[in-house]
């Protein structure tokens, strides 16, 4: 008896191990392929605080509001649900976005807004007014850059899970993992130009 449960628990072991590569080389892996190592980011669903949290920072605002890396599509459907129209969402894992169109048309949302299979290093975030990202800390500098360079004044990003190292917030909500941070461009571009002109003289 000892025996087989022995067997019993090494079989587990193998099947579980099996279940976890074919959830990454099935739902994950694609999303990485062409994706430089330092920028990947492993697919990790916000909780619902984490959404709450995000969501109570744009509350108030109007205009184009998209998720960057949106996963399975929670944080886009709650922004349209809060009135934040239109929402999209910029993904490259094709299950991913499965899961969200599907996730879209459960909630009745389905066609109200998109999920696009686009690479966010290369879309135009010029005609953007509120941007939420739930990335790694190796992908905020230089998405900092590119945010400063594409976005207007008036747009808010909202970060969750980790600030943007350089940038001032404007307000914040939630503590250690559930905590965000949201940031005005027009403040932001004021203290970079700021600094800027400080290391100049």
């Amino acid at each position: 008896g000892a025996e087989l449960g022995g067997r019993g628990l090494l079989a587990l072991a193998v099947a579980s191990g099996a279940a976890a590569w074919a959830t990454w080389a099935v739902l994950l892996m694609p999303g990485f392929r062409r994706v430089p190592l330092r920028l990947q980011v492993p697919y990790q669903p916000s909780s619902p605080r984490q959404v709450a949290n995000a969501l109570a920072l744009l509350r108030g605002r109007a205009g184009k509001t998209v998720d960057l890396g949106s996963g399975d599509g929670r944080l886009v459907l709650e922004a349209h649900k809060q009135g934040l129209r239109p929402a999209l969402g910029y993904e490259l894992n094709p299950w991913l976005l499965c899961l969200a169109n599907y996730r879209a048309w459960k909630a009745g949302c389905h066609g109200d807004v998109s999920f696009l299979k686009k690479d966010l290093w290369k879309v135009d975030l010029s005609d953007c007014h509120n941007v939420i990202v739930f990335l790694a800390p190796s992908v905020k500098p230089p998405l900092a850059t590119k945010l400063l360079a594409e976005l207007p004044d008036h747009a808010r990003v909202v970060a969750g899970r980790f600030p943007f190292p350089c940038w001032t917030p404007s307000s914040s909500l939630g503590q250690g993992l559930e905590q965000v941070w949201a940031y005005d461009m027009k403040e932001v571009r004021r203290e970079t130009q700021g600094s800027a002109q400080e290391s100049r003289v």
